[in-house]
């Protein structure tokens, strides 16, 4: 009988050493490859203001609202800037008209009546020289008087003097426009092409648009306010990317790799969980922020990390404090990476830290 029970000890015995074997052997590892960390939601946000300065004519967003790249969002009144749009298109109507008719040349008619002209003077030219001819002859006999030869002569010089005019509008004619003239006449079309540009370009700016998809997080402005540049009139979120700042440790700094896959829960949706991964890791280490929360000392210098986020429901808001799983066994190939992760750097409009 005490054998049996000494072979049953032993048997439980051993059962428990296998158990405990095990569970270091399998639990642990499991364990290490998970690393939680703990962080705030942050969110890209962008000041919108006008390009320009006039009343603002409408407010078309209230705050929460979510909205779509490029719907306006507001407008300013363009009363006056639409006439003086009209105005410079009407000026490139005209310019180009003047442009045509220059590079057309002179019209068919135009140079017959020049020529019509032309053979007109000769003819009185002719006739003036028979009549000096003739008053000369009867000068010489005291048939007429030296003031109708005087009369005679300055009558032939002047139709001389009107033939070489209209010898010269007959040339002019056959000729056409300068080059000059045509070039000149160009660039003025041209200068008022890039006018009636600018006025659309600032027409356009009448209205604000949403430069990227979000939700109005402040509507700072109403219909009848002073609009100036620089002057913000909303401000709006980004739907997308949205990402976890947290912290990592120093010890811990080699468990986490970009790409690593993660996932996010809030005390806020304690049945859901985000899919996410590890999209920027700091290279510079700082001390812990005040208001993160983690298990080691404030003190410990930690480096920030960024945990991208899957929320297309948009759940998660700026500054929600969050628990962040990371499986440093996933292969970063397999994970998408955000376009916008380059802004990590330091580049592009960031939301205010939590």
């Amino acid at each position: 009988m005490k054998k049996i029970t000494f072979i049953v000890f032993l048997l439980l015995v051993g059962g428990v050493a296998g158990g405990v074997a095990w569970w270091r052997l399998k639990m642990p590892q499991d364990q290490q490859r998970r690393l939680t960390l703990y962080g705030n939601v942050d969110i890209r946000s962008a000041q919108l203001a006008f390009d320009g300065e006039a009343i603002v004519a409408t407010m078309q967003a209230e705050e929460g609202t979510p909205v779509k790249a490029g719907e306006i969002l507001a407008t300013l009144d363009s009363t006056g800037l639409q006439a003086e749009l009209d105005e410079g298109k009407a000026q490139v109507l005209a310019q180009d008209a003047v442009v045509r008719r220059l590079e057309a040349g002179t019209r068919k008619q135009e140079i017959e009546q020049a020529r019509a002209h032309f053979a007109s003077v000769q003819a009185r030219l002719a006739n003036a020289e028979q009549d000096l001819k003739r008053i000369t002859e009867t000068a010489a006999s005291g048939a007429s008087s030296q003031q109708r030869l005087d009369e005679a002569h300055t009558q032939v010089s002047i139709e001389k003097a009107q033939l070489a005019e209209a010898e010269q509008v007959l040339s002019l004619a056959n000729d056409g426009p300068r080059q000059e003239d045509i070039e000149e006449a160009r660039a003025r079309l041209q200068a008022n092409r890039a006018h009636v540009r600018l006025l659309e370009n600032r027409l356009a700016n009448t209205s604000l648009r949403a430069p990227f998809a979000g939700v109005i997080r402040s509507r700072l402005m109403e219909p009848g306010d002073y609009a100036t540049r620089g002057r913000a009139a909303y401000t709006l979120a980004m739907s997308d990317p949205k990402w976890v700042r947290g912290y990592v440790s120093e010890p811990d700094l080699g468990r986490v790799r970009p790409g690593a896959r993660a996932w996010v829960t809030s005390d806020s949706f304690k049945n859901k969980t985000f899919d996410g991964w590890v999209g920027f890791i700091s290279p510079v280490a700082e001390f812990t922020p005040k208001t993160v929360e983690t298990t080691d000392l404030r003190t410990q210098l930690v480096y920030e990390v960024r945990i991208y986020v899957k929320d297309p429901e948009d759940r998660l808001r700026l500054g929600m404090p969050t628990t962040v799983v990371v499986d440093e066994a996933s292969s970063p190939s397999t994970l998408p990476v955000p376009t916008t992760q380059s802004d990590s750097a330091g580049t592009g409009l960031e939301g205010k830290r939590p």
